[in-house]
Formats: C-alpha cells, sequence, structure tokens
C-alpha cells in the first residue's frame, strides 16, 4: 500500500493479511516520498499492526532516495526491507551495509526479481547475506521487459517463475507469488492463486482489501487436506510401530516425504488457527 495514504495506513491494521508492505517506491509520487518515508516509519514504529509482519519497501538503488529509506527503517525497526529491482548480490550487500551500520542488523532483506537478469542471479542474490530471507515475485516488469503478453496461465514468465522456486527452496527462502492487477476480477485472482499455490509458493502479494480473502482461502488447507494428513500420520505411525518402513493409506504408498508434507500441512493450519 503507499505509504503516503493514511487511510490506507488506517484500514492495514483490522485486515486479515499476514503482511503490510508499506510502499515508498513505485506507488508514490516523487512529490511525496519524504512524507511516506516518515508515516511508513511511524507506523511501523507504532505496534499498532499487531501479529502482521511489518515490512517497508525502499526505492529502488538507483534512485536518490533509497539510502534515507534505510535510514528510517532501521530506526523504525520493522520486520524486513524489501529491496526492488534487485538485480545482483552487491545490491543485498550495499543495503546490508547500510543497516549494519545504523545498528539494524537484525532487520531482515526481502528481495523483489522483477527483471530478466534478475531470475538469471537469484542464486546469486539468495546467497549474498543471510539476511535474505523472502523472494518477492514482479512480473509487471518482467512481463514488460520480455515485449510479453499477461495471460491466464502465464505460460511467458513460467520459466522466471520455476527458476525463482527452485533457487527459494535451495535456500530455504519464503517467496511469495507477484500481485494480480485486475483486482476486480474475483475468477481471475483465484485462478492465478491456485497456480501459485500448486507450484508451491507460501503466499502473494496483494494490491487491493478485496483480494485477501480469495488468497486466504486457495493457500489456507482445507478441512479435507487437514483430515487427510491426520489419516496419513497415523497410518505410518501405526505401521512404524509394527516395524514396517513403509503404509498403505486408499491404496496409495506412505513414507517419510510423504509424511513431512502432512505435517507442514497441519502445522500451516494450526498457525493459521492459532490467528483466527
Amino acid at each position: 500500500m503507499p505509504a503516503a495514504n493514511e487511510r490506507a495506513l488506517e484500514k492495514a491494521k483490522t485486515l486479515a493479511c499476514d503482511a503490510v508492505i508499506f510502499d515508498l517506491e513505485d506507488a508514490v509520487a516523487p512529490a511525496m516520498k519524504d512524507d511516506a518515508r516518515d508515516k511508513a516509519a511511524a507506523a511501523v514504529a507504532s505496534g499498532a499492526y499487531g501479529r502482521r509482519e511489518r515490512i517497508m519497501r525502499i526505492n529502488g538503488l538507483e534512485t536518490a532516495w533509497w539510502k534515507e529509506d534505510v535510514l528510517a527503517a532501521a530506526g523504525a525497526g520493522p520486520d524486513a526491507v524489501l529491496i526492488p529491482k534487485v538485480e545482483s548480490a552487491a545490491a543485498i550487500q550495499q543495503v546490508a551495509a547500510v543497516m549494519d551500520a545504523a545498528g539494524a542488523s537484525s532487520i531482515k532483506i526481502w528481495a523483489m526479481l522483477e527483471t530478466p537478469m534478475a531470475y538469471l542471479r537469484a542464486e546469486e542474490i539468495a546467497a549474498a547475506s543471510d539476511k535474505v530471507t523472502c523472494f518477492v515475485i514482479g512480473t509487471n516488469d518482467l512481463v514488460k521487459d520480455l515485449h510479453a503478453k499477461h495471460t491466464k496461465t502465464r505460460e511467458p514468465v513460467i520459466t522466471a517463475l520455476g527458476m525463482a522456486m527452485l533457487v527459494a527452496r535451495a535456500y530455504k527462502l519464503t517467496i511469495l507469488d507477484g500481485v494480480y492487477n485486475d483486482f476486480r476480477n474475483t475468477e481471475g485472482l483465484a485462478v492465478e492463486c491456485q497456480q501459485a499455490a500448486d507450484m508451491g509458493f507460501d503466499g502473494k502479494t496483494l494490491i487491493h482489501p478485496a483480494q485477501i480473502d480469495i488468497a486466504n482461502e486457495v493457500f489456507a488447507p482445507d478441512e479435507g487436506a487437514t483430515r487427510q494428513a491426520e489419516k496419513l500420520i497415523a497410518a505410518f505411525d501405526e505401521a512404524k510401530a509394527e516395524g514396517k518402513g513403509v503404509a498403505v493409506l486408499d491404496g496409495k504408498m506412505v513414507e517419510d516425504l510423504h509424511v513431512a508434507e502432512a505435517r507442514r500441512t497441519l502445522a500451516i493450519a494450526k498457525a493459521i488457527a492459532s490467528v483466527g
């Protein structure tokens, strides 16, 4: 959300989202940059957003504003700083150095992958610092740079999404799918959320409160999934108690890898229930 928008800042305190991104970049006009920075820092430091993670998206490192943005974040203490248009390890390290010098070494870094070069260097970016904990997909600029089109099934960018996913999982990062621009198109949003969930994304970035319920519904395990996970674990535990290495449930083999995924499903459901 635009950090200069006081109404949005207030509204975000009541939304059923997991994180709030206070945007100082694209959503803020140049004349409003200083005001947005001050408002974002005050909001982050207020403690008024409850369990929601607080992230400040700074301006790009090619601008005159980024360093002041990082220093403001260092003073406010968000959960993370989101760097837009990251294309190299050097960008991560540059921001990390400013944070360390300001005594804010505990603040994490989220990296936005928005260009062809970013995806080609995704592993370099992930390995740049132990502060990097999350990739955020940005397909708007990527589609533009590819001279491609936004399609329902996202074939033009599916390779990039897969590359980012591989790196995120290899480096144990959270990875969030990009925004869906047509916020009034609930059917299209649901399709894109389901695709992202099927690919393994941890969640989706959103641009309007009306999108939250759909994203929450798609990414949360439903009652059927949790029941199946419980049955699978129980079957495996029973087989293990009988000295068997595998179990059979509904005619299918159950091994350690299936149990690990079932436990993850239950952990997600438990986490959601704890804040519900």
